[in-house]
């Protein structure tokens, strides 16, 4: 993988984050192929899928018509990973790199353990509004991918040329040196908004205005900056604030994924979220009391679907 050529893209998932990367893809003129099992493929023929209001035709293939890409974008639910895996396989060739946009800090190693470590970039997936309601999708900011090497140090030429790709083709990048500490920078982001717009059962409204949400974010964000640099990843107080910055800009009709998923009674990835940080904290002897109490209030809010 010495010299690296993306020249064609494949994409498994088509929930949130699927349907608007896809589609920004394919409208940036992308060799886009869509990976589904054979259910999830003529389910998607069937329905069809739009975004903000348009049809969107996506080239649909299933490992019965594999062909390898340069470069495969994993965009399941995290419960969903390891299935997709398995589907999207045929398609992984000999210079093949991975991507996931998953939430969380742990995708990749589930990735690198099936295929291989030295196949898999780190990203961080942000900025994005996106809601989707079956397979109607609206957004008002598309984000950006957030990417590179596990470890730290100058911005290889692989991830150059996948974000050079990425930005040619419509979806804004950002390649980085220090790929990991951004991942923990929108773990703790997640942790304060996706929970709290789901347990106060709201939208980005609901945490952009002072009131108890709010505080809750907020006080699930410092709990995690702080397991963060227990765990060698520091958070400067700058950044956090460039972060809730960010949750102030989004739409206020707009909801995170975990929202979406409580209002479909869908399990949600509270344990990527207050479940990591409560189990690392507790390695560190810290308490955490917020994400602790979001730990449970969503374990229950699940219990009761």
């Amino acid at each position: 993988m010495s010299e690296t050529q993306i020249h064609s893209v494949g994409l498994i998932g088509l929930g949130a984050l699927g349907v608007l990367f896809g589609e920004r893809l394919l409208s940036g003129g992308a060799k886009l192929t869509v990976i589904a099992d054979e259910a999830r493929a003529a389910r998607c023929r069937r329905e069809g899928v739009t975004c903000n209001g348009r049809p969107v035709s996506f080239d649909i293939a299933t490992p019965a018509q594999a062909r390898p890409v340069d470069l495969l974008i994993f965009a399941t639910k995290a419960g969903g990973l390891s299935v997709a895996m398995e589907t999207a396989a045929a398609f992984v060739g000999e210079k093949t790199l991975l991507l996931s946009v998953l939430n969380g800090v742990s995708s990749e190693e589930a990735i690198a353990a099936r295929f291989g470590a030295e196949r898999v970039l780190y990203c961080t997936a942000q900025g994005m509004d996106a809601v989707k309601v079956g397979p109607a999708l609206t957004y008002d900011h598309s984000g950006q991918i957030v990417l590179g090497e596990r470890e730290p140090g100058p911005v290889s030429a692989r991830v150059q040329a996948v974000a050079d790709f990425l930005n040619a083709h419509g979806v804004k990048a950002e390649p980085v040196e220090d790929m990991l500490r951004r991942q923990w920078g929108k773990l703790m982001l997640n942790v304060g908004v996706n929970q709290a717009v789901m347990v106060f059962e709201g939208d980005y409204g609901t945490v952009q205005r002072p009131g108890r949400p709010r505080e809750v974010m907020l006080g699930a964000m410092r709990e995690a900056q702080a397991v963060a640099a227990l765990e060698g990843y520091p958070i400067s107080d700058a950044e956090f604030d460039a972060w809730v910055a960010l949750v102030d800009s989004l739409s206020p009709a707009g909801k995170p994924s975990m929202r979406q998923d409580g209002e479909a009674h869908r399990r949600s990835e509270v344990e990527l979220f207050a479940g990591e940080i409560v189990r690392r904290a507790q390695r560190h002897g810290l308490d955490v009391p917020v994400n602790r109490w979001l730990l449970d209030t969503v374990r229950a809010m699940e219990a009761a679907y």
